[in-house]
């Protein structure tokens, strides 16, 4: 007979024998669903119960201690100031770290200076290359008139490479008293400020600039006498006044100036008429060409052609 407690579980639990050997039971474990859900992250959990490293703990302090400078400084007006001094706070830590602009290498420049396409991109000493935005750079060169194409590109740890391909000045365009570089097909590119463009083609009034190849087939067919023209003047958008830089005026016709220009170049080199003292010469009527001379020349001219008086006996 068996204990009433081990009859009824009070006791220890009974061993069970076999061949007179006790054999070891585990007890089996039922493990519920949130238990076994909960055992993941407990793995987690149990890790963040631990005490942090020091090097954690340097860390989250640095970040409180710059994260309130920062807010402070920005709130007193002194962030601002620094921004204006040494750029922006990333720059700043880039540049310490060695990755500030220290280089920049420009290719492609004729008519722009490198200190025009730096400021143009916007590129100075404040930048560093892990906060510099090539895509925006690029961007502000090629809208600018004269670049066509441009390219900019980092070269860790502190290089800009810049690369930019010009638009062609053609010709001088000047309207309403300001004159502009202008491309072949008459887009103006460039404020003409100085003499870079002083051998350009030079073409005057409204619309002038659309017709500059027309333009300057006309002064490639006046052979010899192409060095002496100064600018052409369009003249109610139909015509061209050629100024000569003695300053005549040569007055094409609205059709056939070529035909124009050979009769000029064929009096030129049978009479010299342009050594003479003439202020004009107008070819707008065809197969006639109108003489305007100095007061000079025409009061020499109208003694010598006038009546001469009977003598008297």
């Amino acid at each position: 007979m068996r204990p009433l407690s081990q009859a009824f579980v009070w006791g220890p639990a009974a061993t069970p024998v076999m061949a007179g050997l006790p054999i070891a039971v585990t007890p089996h474990k039922v493990v519920l669903r949130g238990e076994r859900s909960a055992r993941g992250p407990l793995r987690w959990r149990l890790s963040l119960d631990r005490p942090p490293s020091i090097a954690l703990e340097i860390a989250l302090t640095l970040a409180v201690l710059v994260g309130a400078a920062t807010l402070g400084a920005e709130r007193g007006g002194q962030l601002d100031d620094f921004v204006v001094r040494y750029g922006g706070l990333g720059d700043f830590v880039a540049r310490a770290l060695g990755f500030g602009v220290d280089v920049v290498t420009v290719s492609g420049a004729i008519h722009l200076s490198e200190q025009q396409i730096l400021t143009i991109a916007g590129i100075s000493s404040k930048d560093s290359l892990p906060f510099f935005d090539v895509a925006a750079a690029r961007s502000r060169l090629e809208a600018d008139p004269l670049v066509k194409q441009a390219s900019v590109r980092k070269l860790y740890p502190h290089q800009i490479v810049v690369e930019i391909v010009e638009r062609t000045p053609y010709g001088l365009w000047q309207k309403d008293g300001q004159v502009r570089a202008i491309a072949a097909d008459g887009a103006a590119i460039d404020e003409a400020q100085d003499g870079r463009y002083v051998d350009l083609p030079f073409v005057v009034g409204e619309g002038a600039n659309q017709r500059i190849r027309e333009f300057v087939a006309l002064v490639d067919a006046m052979d010899e006498l192409k060095p002496r023209v100064e600018a052409g003047v369009l003249v109610d958008q139909r015509r061209w006044n050629l100024k000569l830089k003695s300053g005549v005026d040569i007055k094409l016709p609205e059709s056939d100036p070529q035909a124009a220009i050979a009769t000029l170049l064929r009096l030129q080199r049978e009479q010299r008429i342009l050594e003479r003292d003439v202020l004009a010469l107008d070819f707008r009527v065809p197969g006639r060409v109108f003489v305007r001379l100095s007061e000079e020349a025409a009061a020499a001219w109208a003694d010598a052609h006038a009546p001469k008086k009977a003598a008297q006996p």
